[in-house]
């Protein structure tokens, strides 16, 4: 099953908390000093909220799903249609270690489809430390092409 996911960078994380509280009808699910997020059954969605530097608005949209082979069954879907992905395999960002993958829409937007292995203690752990990212949310810095690759013809056109 697949859970749509949105993340919003906003520039007072109190006053967004409290709005987005009123329109879900529940607090958020996870709510630390820079980020909240609500895991909602109706709508299925993983809205999550930071004020990490980021531009205020849409930061990233995706879809989280349930187990490894939805994950893989998506990325497939991808990779068939020639279209450009970053894979991340056990990514520590958002609170979160997830396997997953980034691509991105003709308009530029990041789109993260991911699998959540567990919770991690910080925003953004690396193996090497567990030194918070000081950086927004973690959409890579290489942005990946949305065009599909061209593909080669068997003859002359």
């Amino acid at each position: 099953m697949k859970r749509f996911h949105v993340h919003v960078s906003v520039d007072d994380l109190s006053k967004n908390i409290r709005f987005y509280s009123a329109m879900f009808g529940a607090p958020p699910t996870v709510q630390k000093a820079d980020y909240a997020k609500w895991m909602l059954d109706d709508p299925r969605i993983n809205f999550a909220i930071s004020r990490r530097g980021g531009a205020a608005g849409v930061n990233h949209l995706g879809f989280q799903v349930d187990a490894e082979e939805d994950l893989q069954v998506l990325r497939a879907q991808v990779a068939a249609a020639d279209i450009e992905a970053l894979d991340q395999a056990g990514a520590s960002c958002c609170y979160a270690k997830s396997d997953k993958y980034w691509v991105q829409d003709p308009q530029g937007l990041a789109w993260e489809t991911f699998h959540t292995l567990g919770d991690i203690p910080v925003f953004g752990e690396h193996a090497t430390t567990a030194a918070p990212v000081e950086a927004g949310c973690c959409v890579p810095e290489t942005k990946v092409s949305f065009e599909p690759r061209p593909k080669t013809r068997a003859c002359c056109g």
